[in-house]
């Protein structure tokens, strides 16, 4: 008889993807301008290859990066993949030293089948994070500055595939609140805060194409290639000053619809990947992925009175490049536990999107992690490991140097089946 439980658990997993926690992120003064640090949709698994994935295709992991991947799932087997993540940052600016820690519920996605050749997925991922808090005194007083929030996107893929080639297209919800707070502590008055906060509501499109040639009869190249379409971003954002000492009411100073004078750029990915599998198995992949950053619109409100105007007309937006390798070994598909165990290393190096006075944001890391099999040798364990550095050039400004700890689980079921009664 056919199971009949599994649309009743898909109804459960998707409305917990609308209860997600939210984060406690590591501060880093650099997500203040913006829409923050951006995510590449990247799971634990892909994050301990060095965030790889648009050519990667496998019915045994889920891959957001390229939704085309989703048609590669076996017709009686359902995905669940959720990922957490622990970040410990320590930065310095000059002689001064900084540290932090933070992390939480990163991200969680599912894939299942539609037909023999055709797959879809849905889930949640972040795609922009805010987070800082740090203080500077000025002539006459302070001045405090503290930001959180995010943009978080939520998504529903579907792909599919004939002879050799996968087309598939993720359209997501985005949405979320950024907010950046500026606290003024003259010495001869109270203090006042000035808050800008962006409201986004809106949506995207991803489109994906994966092409896979088997070289050998043990060997396959796969080529893929992603498009993310440059548009107008949708919300709502505004500016309030408020007297904190006399308990004042916030006064809104600023009010404007972002459509028209915010925007997301026209994104591009594309990757390949060289793979073998017999006795052992492993797998190699690099990326690339360039986003228009310099032609896309950000008007935020300000007044010259505003005492965050100077850091609006600091930052501009540049042309975002990231670059990408890793691979995954596993010794012995069918040797020991130890054997059977999944290796595996990555790197990258990205110029971000970011050029604060004239200094362009970079940022390089190093990858590695293993994936450990349950005792039913289906659903996996991925426990992974990332240094990162990133700072600003010419000038230094701010040096930061990350080690984050990356945890994910992807469950293995084969919920689409038949059994036979005798």
């Amino acid at each position: 008889m056919k199971i009949k439980k599994y649309p009743v658990i898909l109804l459960g997993l998707m409305a917990a993807l609308w209860s997600v926690p939210s984060r406690a992120d590591v501060t880093t003064p650099y997500s203040m301008y913006g829409y923050g640090v951006i995510g590449d949709r990247a799971t634990s698994m892909q994050r301990q290859m060095g965030g790889i994935g648009y050519a990667m295709s496998s019915g045994r992991q889920i891959n957001v990066m390229n939704p085309a991947s989703y048609a590669a799932i076996d017709s009686l087997t359902f995905l669940f993949d959720m990922g957490a993540d622990v970040s410990m940052l320590w930065s310095e600016e000059g002689s001064e030293r900084r540290s932090s820690t933070g992390g939480g519920l990163d991200y969680l996605t599912m894939q299942f089948p539609i037909t023999k050749w055709m797959g879809a997925s849905i889930g949640m991922l972040p795609y922009t994070s805010v987070g800082y808090a740090f203080g500077n005194d000025i002539k006459h007083g302070a001045v405090e500055n503290q930001g959180s929030g995010g943009i978080n996107m939520a998504y529903l893929g579907l792909a599919g595939t004939f002879k050799g080639i996968s087309i598939g297209a993720n359209v997501s919800y985005n949405f979320g609140n950024i907010v950046n707070d500026l606290y003024s502590s003259p010495s001869n008055s109270g203090q006042s805060l000035v808050e800008h906060v962006m409201e986004v509501r809106d949506w995207d499109i991803v489109i994906g194409a994966q092409y896979k040639a088997q070289i050998g009869r043990t060997e396959n190249l796969t080529l893929g290639l992603t498009y993310s379409p440059a548009k107008s971003l949708h919300g709502r954002t505004w500016v309030t000053m408020q007297e904190l000492q006399a308990e004042s009411k916030p006064d809104t100073i600023g009010f404007m619809h972002m459509g028209g004078k915010y925007g997301t750029p026209d994104s591009f990915g594309a990757g390949i990947s060289y793979s073998h599998e017999r006795m052992s198995r492993w797998m190699i992949e690099a990326d690339v992925t360039y986003q228009l950053w310099s032609k896309v619109k950000y008007s935020p409100i300000y007044r010259t009175d505003d005492p965050t105007a100077m850091v609006f007309q600091g930052m501009q937006f540049s042309d975002r490049m990231k670059v990408a390798v890793g691979g995954e070994w596993v010794p012995r598909l069918r040797g020991n536990y130890g054997q059977r165990m999944a290796y595996r290393l990555g790197g990258y190096w990205c110029d971000d999107y970011l050029t604060i006075n004239g200094n362009r944001v970079r940022e390089y890391g190093v990858t590695c992690g293993v994936g450990l099999h349950t005792p039913q040798d289906k659903t996996m364990i991925n426990i992974g490991f990332e240094w990162k550095n990133r700072r600003a050039y010419p000038q230094k400004l701010i040096g930061e140097n990350y080690f984050n700890i990356t945890l994910g689980i992807n469950f293995n079921e084969r919920w689409f089946w038949q059994r036979k009664i005798r």
